[in-house]
């Protein structure tokens, strides 16, 4: 199995586990990340404007990347995952979006949204399985609980993200269980944590991360995982008592057996 994988910035520094992790765990699985040669910021933000064309034009140009090389398009970072599916669904349902970004990028060769985008933890249910998974596991962290969190980015909007239901989402729970741990249930799982306006009100954030941090505590966990770089600063800055938080590929790692020390 072989995808065009785009990164994202926050991967290249903030985040270099989520994506270190990731890497040395899908080539455990057999699945090989050729990361886009020349990608751009997909912009962080998913413009709402209808009318608003060239922010979206760096996420145009990696799914063109991605379709050249007759490849799916593999991301990692929630944030990036939910733009560049969105810009996608733009170019598959707004003639008018399509019109716009083919004038700039591509008049001989226009782009329609033919490239399909999936998230790791998609690929890991979808495509590898996670009783394949279960089966390739050599560390299975029993006993271990954990509470998944999927904030705000990974399931809405859900008619175009598609990724699980938006209310009582399931990947993240039957990946704790392929990896040999014990997912907690618990009421804050897919709530903000109030990542975007922790600059602007930071009180409100602290607020949120902690609401998120004692629901989990109170259900039992005994730590989080995430897959937003976004989720993961603020849990971990902005919760009063956090609870230990990782990245999903973290975890994944070790339960495959990738020692810690080589990431």
């Amino acid at each position: 199995m072989t995808y065009s994988y785009y990164p994202g910035c926050t991967l290249k520094n903030k985040a270099r586990e989520l994506d270190d992790y990731a890497r040395r765990a899908a080539a455990k699985l057999g699945v090989t990340m050729e990361e886009l040669p020349e990608w751009q910021c997909c912009g962080g933000v998913y413009p709402i404007a209808k009318d608003e064309i060239a922010t979206k034009l760096s996420s145009v140009r990696a799914l063109m990347a991605a379709r050249d090389a007759g490849q799916d398009l593999l991301t990692l970072c929630s944030a990036c995952h939910h733009v560049l599916k969105r810009v996608n669904h733009d170019l598959q349902t707004d003639e008018a979006v399509q019109t716009k970004v083919n004038n700039y990028l591509a008049p001989e060769q226009p782009y329609t949204g033919e490239t399909k985008v999936i998230h790791y933890l998609e690929m890991l249910r979808d495509v590898v399985g996670f009783e394949n998974l279960k089966k390739q596991v050599v560390n299975p962290l029993k006993g271990m609980k954990i509470a998944p969190y999927y904030g705000c980015l990974l399931l809405r909007p859900s008619a175009v993200l598609a990724m699980d239901d938006p209310e009582n989402p399931a990947i993240m729970e039957d990946f704790i269980k392929a990896i040999g741990a014990t997912p907690v249930a618990y009421p804050y799982r897919n709530e903000c944590c109030g990542g975007y306006v922790a600059m602007e009100a930071p009180e409100y954030a602290c607020k949120r991360c902690n609401a998120i941090n004692a629901s989990a505590a109170s259900f039992g966990a005994e730590a989080i995982i995430t897959a937003c770089p976004l989720c993961m600063y603020n849990l971990r800055q902005n919760a009063a008592d956090p609870l230990p938080v990782y990245y999903f590929t973290q975890l994944l790692a070790r339960a495959l057996g990738v020692e810690e020390d080589e990431a």
